[in-house]
């Protein structure tokens, strides 16, 4: 009987690769994409990394929903990739309560200390915002954002949320191969403090692709928090730590500045891009771009025979309305708290229509400016969503790699630096004031049409606005799948003037040449450029009960599916 199964068997793949030569083969199954998408009717997680996505599984495994699944993958970030995120930085998520069908944001952005102010700055002969050190530490709000996510939806203790990074904080995990490249380009960043480098370079290196790394005192810092919430970070040991090392640094944090800090809900922005609604997060983020790039996307044909997916014409568009909409955001955004924003005239129609019209079809902006309205890059992102159909969009960031370069001896984790981004210029919507958040790169994103939602992002600095509305494209225009459009060469410009911009070698030939001859000035990357940003993306449908996930080549990570055990 089981010599007939294998003969069965062996004559069935025989048939397959028969067909493979002959070309019998349909045209659906010819691949399209790297990745196939993870489809399953129980929980979907998608990250960076496949020890987190695993963590998150579990979670659902035992019970838990999106949120404590989420949770969970984002402690095990900080775990695997410290370089990226972790608990000296700072959250943002977009959570979807599928029993309510309703969106609720969540901004978890740390302001700056009291004492933090251009004026203090300016005494020292600063005259730029620093980009590392103490004056770039704000306020670490990650930790409340948990406490606010566990407390509203979980399931689940935070002890149990955080139980599996605590154990591979403890017991160490090997090292993968993105994180061990990126780990050693720190190498000299990380010496130039001395308790980063203790705690990061055992024998003075970076550990290798295998190496096993340990971080007890991360360990330590988790159960903290699993044992006592967020009073732990922001009343308890870890805060008297994180003060020691920062008056040692001679910066001006003070004990208020995190006790009294409090993340917050928020309303998530929209608009509609042809049959599908897209949502960001408000401001004190960048995710009004990706919706006023949408709006002006939207006013040409992309979808059409002539121009489609890597066309001339879409590329050109595409860089274009990102000049625009990057201008804009630079001119008018801040923290919203401490002045009022003219959201709802940047992400309306009849200011993408306005400025498209600018858009010259053959040649590229070098001087792309913001509009006049009347008066009147180190980041990791994760997705979830369980068998009940909540899904969550969650990202979280260090900013840039080890965030500050300062760790609080005994906490195991870096200070962020995302102070880096506030303005010195007093009459600047981003200037630094005390107890302000300064504009944020990272982004969570959502999308809906009919019974369809996707929780997407993709991480990366300024990336990622324009990354958001190239998957949005290559979902709505070009009938992507969710693998496929994380799959898709991107472009991006990190800049906000010049005719730069940065496309990964997929694009064509001809079409480059023919982008360079309109002024684009192009520098050229890999085949999944890093510089692109990574992303993650799950999807439900609620028609047929099918949850997909997706996760993009450009990282080391993976979608998981929870299994179904009793």
């Amino acid at each position: 009987m089981e010599n007939s199964r294998r003969l069965r068997v062996f004559l069935f793949v025989l048939n397959g690769v028969a067909m493979l030569m002959s070309g019998q083969v349909s045209e659906a199954q010819d691949r399209s994409q790297g990745r196939s998408m993870v489809v399953s009717r129980n929980g979907i997680v998608a990250a960076e990394s496949p020890l987190a996505a695993q963590a998150g599984a579990r979670i659902l495994e035992r019970g838990g929903n999106a949120v404590d699944a989420a949770i969970a993958t984002n402690a095990m970030m900080g775990v695997v990739e410290p370089m990226m995120n972790g608990i000296g930085g700072d959250l943002f998520a977009i959570v979807y309560d599928a029993k309510a069908n309703k969106l609720y944001g969540l901004n978890a952005s740390g302001w700056a200390p009291k004492g933090l102010t251009i004026e203090y700055l300016q005494r020292q002969g600063i005259r730029s915002m620093p980009q590392q050190g103490v004056n770039a530490i704000t306020v670490p709000g990650a930790v409340d954002g948990w406490q606010k996510l566990a407390d509203k939806f979980g399931r689940k203790k935070l002890a149990e949320d955080l139980a599996a990074a605590i154990r591979t904080a403890q017991d160490g995990f090997p090292v993968p191969e993105w994180t061990a490249a990126y780990w050693a380009a720190e190498l000299d960043y990380l010496r130039t403090d001395e308790t980063a480098a203790k705690t990061y370079l055992p024998g003075d290196r970076a550990p290798k692709m295998g190496e096993v790394f340990r971080n007890p005192e991360l360990a330590w810092s988790l159960g903290q928090i699993a044992q006592r919430g967020r009073e732990a970070f922001y009343k308890g040991e870890i805060s008297a730590k994180i003060l020691d090392s920062t008056k040692r640094h001679n910066g001006p944090m003070m004990v208020q500045d995190l006790a009294e800090y409090s993340s917050e809900f928020v309303e998530p922005i929209s608009t509609s891009y042809r049959d599908w609604t897209v949502y960001e997060l408000p401001p004190n983020v960048q995710g009004m771009a990706a919706l006023e790039m949408l709006n002006i996307l939207e006013t040409f044909p992309l979808g059409q025979k002539d121009w489609g997916f890597g066309s001339t014409k879409t590329l050109h568009a595409m860089i274009e309305a990102k000049k625009l909409a990057y201008a804009d955001l630079a001119k008018y955004i801040g923290d919203p708290r401490k002045q009022k924003l003219p959201i709802a005239t940047l992400v309306s129609k009849e200011w993408a229509a306005e400025r498209a019209k600018l858009i010259d079809a053959d040649k590229a902006n070098c001087d792309a400016t913001a509009g006049e309205i009347p008066v009147g890059n180190d980041t990791t992102y994760l997705s979830v969503v369980d068998s009940d159909g909540n899904m969550v969009s969650l990202i979280q960031s260090n900013y840039e790699a080890f965030g500050s370069g300062i760790v609080a001896a005994g906490t195991g984790f870096a200070l962020h630096d995302r102070g880096g981004l506030f303005s010195m210029d007093p009459n600047s919507p981003n200037a630094l004031a005390g107890r302000k958040r300064p504009l944020h790169t990272i982004i969570p994103a959502f999308a809906q049409k009919g019974d369809v939602r996707v929780a997407f992002g993709i991480m990366g600095g300024w990336n990622q606005s324009q990354a958001h509305a190239q998957f949005v494209a290559n979902l709505v225009d070009f009938k992507m799948n969710i693998q496929a459009a994380l799959e898709a060469p991107r472009f991006s410009k990190h800049t906000f003037s010049g005719c730069d911009v940065m496309m990964e070698n997929r694009f064509g030939q001809n079409v480059r040449n023919e982008l360079t001859s309109k002024g684009h000035r192009i520098e050229l990357k890999g085949t999944y450029s890093s510089g692109m940003g990574g992303g993650q993306a799950v999807m439900r449908d609620f028609s047929a009960g099918v949850n997909y996930g997706a996760s993009d080549p450009r990282k080391d990570g993976q979608a998981v599916a929870e299994l179904p055990f009793e």
